[in-house]
């Protein structure tokens, strides 16, 4: 196992919360191992927390607590290195998909966040949080188009997203946001060679993603991750054989799916749809 990396522990709270982990664990006498052991992770995994990689979990910082005799002192600077812009039940996975070398992503209903237009993201957020002010939207809206930098930064990810016809035809913000929106997609994807998408037709029938978003996030370093979400919710999957099936099916997803050239031309067919229609009375 590495050694465990050198932090500046007040550079943030989150190589404050590794610092301290380490040094209860070193003064209970603890490998990063045996602590592993006793609340049923790897060492690595330990070694994550401290090392600042992962944002520490507010369950694993009761038991750190418990069995380092630290009281609440871990949950407590858990609470504050778990500070995010984005809701609580995604920030795990935004800080890892900063880390990934490549992401999956099968979209079933809404274009991914990464690749969405100011406009649609401004559609999606109000019509979720309509009691929200102006302001709050704004600091949305505006987090989520910073997520597109993912895109352009000098360790982007090979980027491979399957959207479902339906995402393309559901009139997200007006007939002009949708048009925007698709027109972004088709252009983002000429742009950006390591952004590949395909589109999941209607005539593909049943299949198991259906109503699911996932993302599955790889990384050079450590083992896959897949990210699942719903409306207001998410959640973080790492258990192998969990995984194992997500990747298999998101392979079956690749195979049913149109090929790149022709996801294109409908997306921006699509496109020309919604710009043309007719407003309906």
């Amino acid at each position: 196992m590495p050694l465990p990396r050198e932090l500046d522990p007040y550079t943030d709270p989150r190589a404050f919360y590794g610092s301290e982990l380490r040094r209860l664990r070193e003064a209970a006498g603890m490998s990063q191992g045996q602590l592993g052991e006793r609340v049923f992770c790897s060492g690595s995994y330990i070694g994550m927390f401290e090392a600042a990689e992962r944002r520490p979990q507010l369950d694993m910082s009761k038991v750190f607590d418990a069995l380092l005799g630290s009281g609440e002192h871990l949950q407590r600077l858990c609470r504050l290195a778990r500070t995010s812009k984005v809701p609580d039940y995604f920030a795990d996975a935004a800080e890892l998909e900063q880390r990934a070398v490549s992401i999956n992503e099968y979209a079933p209903m809404l274009v991914p966040g990464v690749l969405q237009t100011r406009a649609y993201a401004r559609a999606l957020i109000s019509s979720a949080r309509r009691h929200a002010s102006e302001e709050a939207l704004e600091q949305q809206v505006g987090t989520r188009i910073q997520r597109a930098q993912l895109l352009s930064g000098v360790t982007r990810p090979a980027f491979w997203v399957i959207i479902h016809e339906a995402a393309l035809r559901v009139p997200v913000g007006g007939r002009n946001t949708m048009s925007e929106q698709l027109v972004h997609l088709v252009e983002s994807a000429h742009a950006h060679p390591h952004v590949l998408l395909q589109v999941l037709p209607f005539s593909a029938g049943a299949h198991p993603f259906l109503n699911t978003m996932v993302s599955l996030m790889q990384f050079g370093d450590s083992p896959t991750v897949v990210y699942t979400e719903g409306a207001y919710t998410g959640q973080l999957i790492d258990e192998a054989t969990l995984v194992a099936d997500y990747r298999s099916t998101y392979d079956l997803a690749r195979a049913v799916a149109l090929s790149p050239e022709a996801s294109l031309a409908l997306i921006a067919s699509a496109a020309k749809d919604h710009a043309t229609d007719e407003p309906r009375i």
